[in-house]
């Protein structure tokens, strides 16, 4: 059991989510209600990490990190320029560190008591300035593979992301094609060859049965929940997504949100580019005009399966249904 974990009156996490829905008041109000909130900071500007650690100050809380990304190949830059050309749209430089080092020193500098990597897991150097700072570092794993590098690192949670889960798959190699086994079988899998490690189960739970489900397999000690909290009062989830989740409809998994396999609401787009090549993260530039615009065609609504089971509500009232009995 990790300090942060056993500290907590919750056996669930609000996950991470980048790119708005997961806000200081999402982190704070979680904090509140004797679980643990973490800012999603891998795709925030400096100056957006910096504003949302300085407004998570006097509470303990955790940042999620975008490990560094190998540059894409000849081939995969032009199949973006490809994919920018059919858009008419101007194909930007990308920023394959995304801040990282910059992050984490913001983080560990802020407070954070967990830095929490996605992508892929730390250095060396990097998990003693985190341990000396006093925080945890987890990493999220998708195989057995990884869960053994992770461990081995030295890493202290292993966060456990099964197929069904909203969002990015945390992957750490961008061209591989996500594993579907189930999450109970990756668990399990990832316990046998980590079993020293606590586990953080992730994945498409979405009512209280299914957390007492997880938190009963080998290793879990907590269970991370993202899409659950996508229509929380205080969840940044913007008022069209909202609409969308609520209309609800099929969850597909796919690099043609963004270039990397990612859950989401099925879109004319991703049924026409069913072969995306890996472009990450240049195709969300491409198309953030007509996202912009609201385009359903090409809408980026990322959360994972059975969308009609998420409520709305307020983060407490969200935990409240998650961790009641469920007999």
């Amino acid at each position: 059991m990790t300090q942060i974990i056993s500290s907590l009156s919750r056996s669930v996490i609000p996950a991470p989510m980048a790119g708005g829905p997961t806000t200081p008041e999402l982190v704070r109000a979680a904090h509140a209600a004797g679980s643990f909130g973490t800012l999603g900071l891998g795709s925030a500007s400096i100056d957006s990490a910096r504003t949302q650690i300085d407004q998570c100050a006097g509470i303990p809380f955790g940042v999620n990190l975008f490990c560094p990304q190998q540059p894409l190949s000849k081939p995969q830059l032009e199949a973006a320029r490809e994919l920018a050309r059919a858009e008419n749209q101007p194909l930007p430089e990308p920023n394959y560190s995304f801040d990282f080092e910059e992050k984490l020193e913001l983080a560990l500098r802020g407070g954070a008591r967990v830095v929490w990597s996605m992508f892929g897991t730390f250095t060396s150097h990097q998990l003693e300035r985190i341990h000396a700072a006093g925080a945890e570092a987890w990493t999220t794993v998708t195989t057995p593979a990884e869960a053994i590098a992770a461990a081995r690192g030295g890493v202290d949670t292993l966060c456990v992301q099964g197929p069904d889960a909203g969002g990015h798959r945390g992957t750490w190699d961008l061209a591989a094609t996500p594993s579907s086994l189930p999450l109970e079988k990756l668990v399990a899998e990832v316990h046998a060859v980590a079993p020293e490690h606590p586990i953080i189960a992730a994945g498409g739970l979405r009512t209280a049965e299914d957390i007492v489900t997880a938190l009963s397999w080998p290793g879990v000690i907590a269970c991370s929940c993202g899409s659950a909290f996508l229509l929380a009062r205080e969840a940044g989830t913007s008022d069209y997504n909202r609409r969308l989740i609520c209309n609800g409809g099929k969850t597909v998994t796919t690099r043609a949100f963004s270039g990397r396999y990612a859950r989401g609401l099925e879109t004319y787009y991703t049924r026409s580019h069913p072969n995306l090549p890996p472009v990450y993260p240049l195709l969300n530039p491409v198309l953030k005009e007509r996202r912009a615009q609201h385009d359903d065609a090409v809408a980026y609504c990322l959360v994972g399966t059975e969308v009609e089971k998420i409520n709305g509500g307020t983060v407490a009232d969200i935990l409240n249904q998650l961790c009641q009995n469920p007999n």
